[in-house]
């Protein structure tokens, strides 16, 4: 079975779907990778004190927002369940030392629904949500780290985020991206690209801006698992550019493709 890339997708609220050209971007990157038997998605919207695995069997969709239109809270991605790749999961945190857990009934957020729904819209690829279980860099590498191995059993390991995020700021649709912005998404580029994770994890105190950049850390750190089960083989930048004033849309692919 040929190895997968890994992904950090850069996910919106549900008027994404709204959003023709960024959901063309997001399904021309999905019709590109090499198809997968499994996707496990990793995102800001669900962090635990363990790593911890979601529905294994239905999954069930969470409408975890509020003040939209009546039809975001109406709309299902009826992905297969994949209970094996559960178990995978946490015998491989087992070998890395590391405590896991399970919430059979936990579905999917719009961070993870989201961003599938435009990448594989026809919900055929089984999906499992697996929790953040820190905010620490080093601990979140370490969790990528340890799920490297599923990359050659067909899993599309996804990570789900924003690479700035700063509500404060919004201002509005087709607005440019303030400055603070664009410097902080542009010394991301260049330290993924060097590829020295260690760099990026003392983002707060080396990049431009981070705190303006991300008040909190939550839609950034999904980022590290990414990159971290990828580490050394190179990064693409298949979506690029700003919506909504300063929220980034830039999107990785960490890996080769073997």
């Amino acid at each position: 079975m040929n190895r997968l890339p890994t992904l950090f997708v850069a996910h919106g609220a549900p008027p994404l779907l709204d959003d023709a050209a960024w959901m063309a971007e997001l399904r021309a990157w999905a019709r590109d990778l090499p198809q997968p038997r499994a996707i496990l998605m990793l995102s800001a919207h669900w962090e635990t004190d363990v790593l911890t695995t979601g529905a294994e069997d239905s999954v069930p969709l969470i409408y975890d927002f509020g003040g939209f239109p009546r039809r975001f809270y109406e709309m299902q991605y009826p992905s297969p369940g994949v209970p094996w790749l559960a178990a995978r999961v946490h015998e491989l945190a087992e070998q890395a030392g590391m405590a896991s857990a399970s919430q059979p009934t936990r579905g999917l957020d719009h961070g993870a629904y989201v961003p599938l729904m435009a990448m594989y819209p026809d919900a055929s690829v089984p999906v499992l949500q697996v929790s953040i279980p820190s905010r620490d860099p080093q601990a979140l590498m370490a969790v990528g780290r340890a799920l490297k191995p599923l990359r050659d059993e067909g899993v599309l390991i996804v990570a789900s985020g924003l690479l700035t995020h700063n509500l404060r700021h919004f201002t509005g649709v087709n607005t440019p991206p303030p400055a603070w912005a664009t410097a902080f998404d542009d010394w991301v580029q260049q330290t993924l690209d060097s590829g020295d994770l260690t760099r990026l994890a003392s983002f707060l105190e080396l990049a431009p801006h981070a705190r303006l950049a991300h008040p909190q850390e939550d839609h950034f750190v999904p980022l590290f698992i990414a990159a971290a089960a990828a580490e050394g083989e190179g990064t693409r930048h298949p979506i690029e550019g700003w919506v909504w004033g300063p929220f980034s849309k830039r999107s990785v692919e960490f890996g080769e493709r073997l």
